[in-house]
């Protein structure tokens, strides 16, 4: 079942339904410029067997109001988003699963509106939090001093995008993925390139969007609320990651009280085939556990 959601004046959010209407509520939230169709079908599939799964586009992707040029917002908006689009379908709690840039919403709802969470999952981001990780050693590292993302990753970012076609720009999506996916799964061109091209198909077009990044990131300090969490938080660690490489989740569980760190095996920054099944088994033990 698809619906729309008002964010703001003017700015509609496209939301997905799937599974039994009564089960506990699961919302998935994606990452920067990423649509909702970002989370495959099989790892929804999976996950709404126990749950009334819900993904949806934030603004500037997918079909949402492509809006920022005309009414820039903040990462906060994109946060105060999650809990709008709670509230338009009538969920008072829900399990809250977030990726990259949707595990920093996470957090700041989780800080905000712990009300509203039943647990929270979060794979492939980083802690709001300025307290120092403890080494394994018991030596401290401070927050901004953890690993930054892989120079690879960075140089595929700094390129301009130009339009040479729709292929054209499907095999930019595929190379995009392949860097992100990390170097210890076999690399499956063929799901992600059926991705994107689905991805293009919801949205209609090809067009990117770097919305995000230009986005006011001001006020994303969660320190001292993640630190008295009470909501049972689940981190995934991807030892492949190439943006948000280790220890960053072994930080997080860490800094977020409640929370509890699971690896799921040769993960990067992706959602390819192999780490489907146990990352839908991690999250489904974690939500049944919570609920």
């Amino acid at each position: 079942m698809h619906q729309y959601v008002e964010a703001a004046p003017g700015v509609r959010l496209w939301t997905e339904q799937r599974g039994d209407a009564d089960a506990p509520p699961l919302l998935l939230i994606m990452g920067a410029q990423a649509s909702g169709l970002g989370w495959p079908e099989p790892l929804v599939d999976s996950l709404a067997a126990h749950h009334r799964v819900i993904r949806y586009d934030q603004r500037d992707t997918g079909r949402a109001t492509w809006s920022f040029d005309r009414q820039p917002y903040r990462i906060a908006d994109l946060a105060d988003d999650v809990i709008t689009v709670l509230d338009a379908l009538g969920i008072e709690r829900a399990h809250l699963v977030g990726m990259s840039l949707g595990g920093m919403l996470v957090q700041m709802v989780l800080a905000d509106h712990p009300d509203r969470l039943i647990s929270a999952s979060l794979i492939g981001t980083s802690a709001l939090s300025t307290t120092p990780y403890t080494r394994p050693d018991g030596t401290q590292l401070p927050a901004d001093e953890l690993p930054g993302i892989f120079p690879e990753v960075l140089e595929l970012w700094s390129r301009p995008v130009e339009d040479h076609g729709l292929e054209a720009e499907l095999d930019r999506r595929v190379a995009h993925w392949r860097v992100l996916a990390g170097d210890q799964l076999p690399f499956d061109a063929g799901f992600f390139r059926t991705l994107e091209r689905r991805i293009i198909e919801h949205t209609g077009h090809y067009t990117t969007n770097n919305a995000p990044g230009r986005a006011d990131d001001s006020d994303m300090l969660r320190t001292d609320q993640l630190a008295e969490n009470e909501v049972p938080t689940l981190v995934m660690a991807a030892p492949a990651e190439p943006v948000f490489p280790p220890p960053h989740p072994q930080h997080i569980a860490q800094v977020i009280g409640n929370a509890r760190l699971v690896e799921i095996p040769g993960m990067g920054h992706a959602l390819p085939p192999a780490v489907h099944a146990p990352l839908a088994d991690a999250i489904l033990a974690h939500t049944g556990a919570a609920s």
